[in-house]
C-alpha cells in the first residue's frame, strides 16, 4: 500500500509535512465494486487511493453510465471537488480491492501555503483537464470502430486485466457492440486474441480506424 509521500502532488512538501499529512489521514479499506461516493455527494476530505483501481461515471438521466477514467494507485481522486469544494460530479467505483485515504480538506488547504505544493497542484490539475479534453474528444468525435482502435492501440494490456463488459462500460457502448467489433477485426487479422492476451497483427490497420474514425475497405 503506497504512502502520502508516494503521490506527486505531495512531492513538494518535506519529511516533516509529510508526516504530519499522514498522520491526519482516516483510511478505509474497500471490496471489489464497492461505492466511495455517488455523483453529488459532498465531502470534506480528498480521497486519496493508495491501493488497488477506481472508475468515475456519471449516471445519464436514462440510468445508463457514462465512463469518464480509471485511476491507478497511488493518485488523489476528485482533486477539482477538493479545491473547488463543490459536489462530486461523477461516481467513483472500485475495480479492485483497495485503500483509500481520506484527508481532511482544511489540512490539504494548508499545504497551499507552501510553494512548491501548489506549483505541484497546478500541474495535476492542468493534467486532468487534458484528460477530460481528451475524453469529450473522443466522446463526440470518435466512432464505435475507433474507440476500440485506440484501445487496443494505447493499452491492450486492459484485456488482460478486465472482462469484455468491463471494457464496454468503460467505452460507453454495449458489451455486444464490442463483442462484434473484435470479432470483425480478428476476421481481418488486425489483431489475434488469445486467452485474453491481445497481439496485434496490423499496426497501419489500427491506426488508420483511429485516424479516419471508419474501417478499412
Amino acid at each position: 500500500m503506497y504512502c502520502i509521500k508516494d503521490l506527486p502532488l505531495f512531492s513538494g512538501l518535506n519529511d516533516q509535512q509529510l508526516t504530519r499529512l499522514q498522520s491526519e489521514l482516516h483510511i478505509h479499506q474497500y471490496d471489489k465494486e464497492s461505492i466511495v461516493f455517488y455523483e453529488g455527494d459532498e465531502s470534506e476530505y480528498l480521497y486519496i487511493l493508495l491501493d488497488g483501481s477506481v472508475r468515475l461515471y456519471k449516471t445519464a438521466p436514462k440510468g445508463n453510465q457514462i465512463h469518464m477514467h480509471n485511476f491507478q494507485a497511488p493518485e488523489a481522486i476528485a482533486l477539482f471537488v477538493a479545491f473547488e469544494n463543490i459536489p462530486f460530479p461523477a461516481t467513483c467505483e472500485l475495480l479492485t480491492d483497495g485503500h483509500i485515504g481520506l484527508l481532511p480538506l482544511n489540512k490539504f488547504r494548508d499545504c497551499l501555503n507552501d510553494i512548491q505544493f501548489s506549483s505541484s497542484l497546478v500541474k495535476a490539475l492542468s493534467k486532468r483537464m487534458k484528460l477530460l479534453a481528451t475524453l469529450l474528444h473522443k466522446e463526440t468525435i470518435y466512432s464505435t470502430e475507433a474507440k476500440i482502435a485506440d484501445i487496443l492501440y494505447t493499452n491492450p494490456s486492459i484485456f488482460e486485466r478486465l472482462k469484455n463488459n468491463e471494457i464496454a462500460y468503460m467505452l460507453n457502448m454495449t458489451p455486444e457492440t464490442l463483442s462484434r467489433i473484435l470479432t470483425k477485426f480478428k476476421k481481418e487479422e488486425v489483431i489475434k486474441i488469445d486467452e485474453h492476451v491481445v497481439t496485434i497483427l496490423d499496426e497501419e490497420a489500427l491506426r488508420y480506424v483511429i485516424e479516419t474514425n471508419t474501417m478499412q475497405k
